[in-house]
């Protein structure tokens, strides 16, 4: 645990505001992934079945494709604001190792399977805001520094 603190505490210390920018664009490419998937659900059941390695059901497969739409939607707004950062983040880090490993991972490296591409690039931003957190530009920031101040 104490690690987890010190890992916090660098990452709390060490924070441009240039980064704050690149966590709103993470924040909206995860929301827009989350629409995404609510839009279309039938072809990203359709291509979860074709590289079915667990042996998962339709319904099963259904059931996730939801509460994946779901955790995309919510984690996306929360880090698009900065609010709970490192936690919405954390939610999002297995979404995205699932998504490299077993979906995108089985058409191959080449250049036009941009899905995986970009599945690579979310993940490593996902774990740099893990490690630094929301920023000076971000609810949290501003709650804390609300937090601090005294109205007597």
């Amino acid at each position: 645990m104490n690690v987890i603190r010190k890992i916090e505490h660098w990452g709390d210390v060490h924070q441009t505001k240039w980064l704050d920018f690149l966590r709103i664009i993470l924040g909206l490419v995860i929301f827009g992934k989350g629409i995404s998937f609510i839009s279309d659900t039938s072809t990203l059941q359709n291509l979860i079945t074709e590289n079915n390695v667990f042996g998962f059901s339709g319904v099963l497969i259904s059931v996730a494709i939801h509460i994946v739409a779901f955790a995309h939607l919510v984690g996306g707004i929360l880090i698009t604001l900065g609010l709970v950062t490192r936690f919405a983040v954390v939610i999002q880090i297995p979404i995205l190792l699932f998504a490299v490993f077993f979906v995108n991972l089985t058409k191959g490296f080449s250049m036009p399977n941009s899905e995986l591409w970009l599945s690579i690039l979310v993940l490593f931003m996902l774990i740099l805001f893990w490690v630094i957190g929301s920023g000076p530009l971000s609810v949290d920031d501003g709650l804390k520094n609300k937090k601090g101040k005294r109205y007597d």
